[in-house]
């Protein structure tokens, strides 16, 4: 291998020699050098680093097809070495090499943000809900199921949230919508919330957020829904309520005995309708909901006042398993529907079943049955300190039964066998 050395001024090597040279190094001064090996060219920086090491950086390869991509390349080498020079030079001195690897990773940081920031201008929050219903909800759900999860977004989210991107939909403008439909459909709200909150969970995985704003209202929403809890679902005065029990009593079906059994265990309609026998006691007297079926997503256990266990003992256990089996396909529960037809046919539109509850509460508390935790706990409504809870539910079981026998008691205290009209209405 032959090698051509120049300690000479810079610039020393002439087109026609890079173009011709043979294998070994030509130096063009100044520390730079074209090497060839097996007729392949490259331009090489030779230095001495600021740390005193000697170093030797690429400056590309050396085209040599014609002269014009000689002089092309030999100019850029030139002017790469100059620049490196120049950074050996400057107060404090830089080493190239350092330089030229720093100039590349800022460049790589920048190129990764903007498609960060491309991909999350195109990551709207349908497209986000979307691919998460896709890869995580689709999989574990039946069809019918899983198209209820995502319509339940697509059918509420209104479109001008629903179609931004997710980083830029702003937690007020949340809040105002889950307000909205929690004021006028709860269950369905809470429903939209967790599902949303799914979904931010899993953009903030993907890198696409940085935060869970719907996760951080819960507690807001939860408070706005206490104090409007009483007008959300029109009640019944509890002084009314034995003879409205009375009257009841006379209506056949299903649907009635269904409705009794709500209001002596203060339970939620879906808890009631979705009910099966081996949730069930008579022994020990308790219905012991399980957690996927409570709104609050933890187990329940009723203790059962007499006249719920009388309810009870008139239904068939046979065949099915539901409690209260639909009045025509006893392979189902009785429809949500059912009890507020028979309210329907009552002449009670002034009501809804979900306010027998608001009733139990208004009498628990003006009358001070029992203390407002126990009473509480008996609604099954969510206590925040989760110690606490683990707490009421050991220490609340007899004072709970208390409670929802005196409850019992005042019910009854109509004889069932007057003759009452539907309130508000002359003989």
């Amino acid at each position: 291998m032959g090698t051509k050395r120049s300690t000479g001024p810079i610039n020393r090597l002439s087109n026609r020699e890079v173009q011709c040279a043979g294998d070994g190094e030509l130096f063009d001064g100044g520390g730079l050098l074209l090497r060839v090996k097996e007729g392949r060219a490259k331009w090489v920086f030779r230095y001495t680093a600021p740390s005193g090491k000697r170093r030797e950086m690429g400056l590309g390869s050396c085209e040599r097809h014609s002269a014009q991509a000689v002089g092309a390349s030999v100019t850029a080498a030139r002017h790469g070495a100059s620049a490196a020079r120049a950074m050996l030079v400057a107060i404090p001195a830089v080493d190239p090499i350092v330089a030229r690897d720093q100039a590349r990773e800022e460049a790589r940081i920048a190129e990764a943000a903007r498609k960060q920031e491309a991909q999350r201008e195109q990551a709207t929050l349908a497209r986000v809900a979307r691919v998460y219903h896709e890869r995580f909800i689709e999989p574990k759900r039946n069809a019918k199921a899983s198209r209820e999860w995502i319509n339940s977004l697509e059918t509420h989210v209104p479109r001008e949230l629903w179609h931004s991107p997710i980083e830029h939909v702003e937690r007020a403008a949340l809040l105002d919508f889950l307000r909205d439909i929690q004021d006028r459909m709860f269950d369905t709200a809470s429903r939209v919330r967790q599902r949303l909150s799914e979904v931010y969970d899993d953009a903030i995985e993907r890198g696409l957020v940085q935060d869970n704003p719907v996760a951080a209202l819960r507690d807001k929403l939860r408070r706005v829904r206490i104090a409007k809890r009483s007008e959300s679902h029109p009640s019944l005065p509890y002084p009314e309520l034995p003879a409205f029990l009375s009257q009841l009593r006379t209506h056949p079906g299903m649907a009635a005995r269904c409705m009794e059994f709500v209001i002596f265990t203060a339970a939620r309609t879906g808890e009631a309708i979705g009910a099966t026998w081996d949730e069930i006691n008579l022994d020990t007297r308790t219905w012991t909901i399980p957690a996927k079926r409570m709104k609050m997503h933890e187990p329940h256990i009723v203790p059962l006042p007499e006249p719920a266990i009388s309810i009870l003992r008139t239904l068939s256990q046979k065949h099915v398993p539901w409690v209260f089996p639909g009045v025509f396909d006893p392979t189902k529960p009785l429809s949500n529907m059912g009890m507020l037809s028979l309210l329907k046919r009552m002449d009670r539109r002034d009501i809804t079943v979900h306010g027998f509850r608001s009733t139990f509460s208004t009498w628990a508390n003006e009358t001070a049955a029992a203390r407002p935790d126990v009473i509480e706990a008996c609604l099954a409504h969510k206590e925040g300190d989760r110690i606490r809870a683990a707490y009421n539910r050991a220490q609340f079981s007899q004072e709970r039964r208390r409670l929802l026998e005196h409850w019992a008691a005042y019910c009854n205290s109509l004889p069932a066998s007057s003759n009452v009209l539907p309130l508000g209405k002359a003989a």
